[in-house]
This record gives structure tokens, C-alpha cells and sequence, in this order.
């Protein structure tokens, strides 16, 4: 089983959202791109919950536009081991240093985790958050989780009170 090192996190310093997700899948890490793989839904939910269509962006495109929202995305975990791409199959995980974003990011009001991996990670690394400081926990963008997209996006949707 070979150790997986994921990515930098994409953030401007005015961002006030970052959504972190576990680590990414096989298909991101090859791609070096955040939510590479074509059934993830993670764009498509994100952009219905801020109102605009991301899914059919090029990549930069999509990340100017997460910037331009005061919107960062990375991850909860730095490097594990781990066949495949499964949450369930993360081994020996090294995590990122996740409450450096509260003193780093003077702006941030919300953090949300996609997927149960991360929330309980995240939530782990951050203690008790300060009061002005949400945590959300979200329904996992990946198509691995078979909740129906409209559930999801339910959940998601509250994403926008945060911009």
C-alpha cells in the first residue's frame, strides 16, 4: 500500500469558507486538481449552493471563481497510506495543520467538511472552535456516497450564508 500526499490548500487571504475534504482520491492526485474525478459531485454541488454553474469550467477558471466567493478549499489529511480512493481505506494518516486557518485567515467564518472523514478529523484538529467560527458538516460529494443529489444539495445549500 503506497503512501498518498495530498495537496496545497487554494485560498486567497480574504477567504471566508474553506471547505476541507478528507484526502484526495486517486483520480485528483493524478490530475493535481481539487474534485478531478468526473463522477465526484463536488462541483456541481458547490456551484448550485452559491448560485452559479462551476461543472462546466475549466479548472482555473473554476478556482478564480472560488476565489473571487472568498472561498478555500483543502484538505484534513496530509498523506496516508491507501489502495484506492475510499475514505473506508485510509491508513497511518498524517494530518494538516487545520487550526493554523483560524489565526492565518483573519476573515474566516465558516469551515465545512466534505464528508464524515473529514468532519471528524477536522472537528478533532480544531477543538472548540471560537465562537465566531461555524463548522459544518456536509454530505460527501463523492459518488461513492448514494444519497439522492437533491438531499445533498439540501445540505450543502447553507454554504452561502457563509459568503
Amino acid at each position: 500500500m503506497s503512501v498518498k500526499f495530498g495537496l496545497p490548500p487554494v485560498a486567497r487571504n480574504d477567504v471566508r469558507l474553506f471547505i476541507l475534504g478528507s484526502l484526495p482520491g486517486d483520480a485528483s492526485l493524478a490530475a493535481k486538481r481539487y474534485y478531478a474525478h468526473p463522477t465526484n459531485q463536488f462541483w456541481r454541488l458547490l456551484g448550485m449552493s452559491i448560485g452559479e454553474e462551476l461543472q462546466p469550467l475549466d479548472y482555473e477558471r473554476r478556482l478564480e471563481r472560488l476565489a473571487e466567493r472568498r472561498i478555500g478549499l483543502w484538505d484534513a489529511i496530509a498523506s496516508a497510506a491507501r489502495r484506492g480512493s475510499l475514505d473506508r481505506a485510509i491508513r497511518q494518516a498524517e494530518h494538516n495543520r487545520i487550526v493554523h486557518l483560524l489565526g492565518d485567515y483573519p476573515d474566516l467564518r465558516a469551515i465545512a467538511f466534505n464528508g464524515t472523514t473529514a468532519a471528524q478529523a477536522g472537528r478533532r484538529l480544531i477543538g472548540d472552535p471560537p465562537p465566531n467560527l461555524a463548522l459544518i458538516d456536509l454530505p460527501s460529494s463523492s459518488a461513492a456516497n448514494t444519497r439522492p443529489l437533491a438531499e445533498k444539495a439540501a445540505a450543502w445549500s447553507q454554504l452561502n450564508a457563509y459568503l
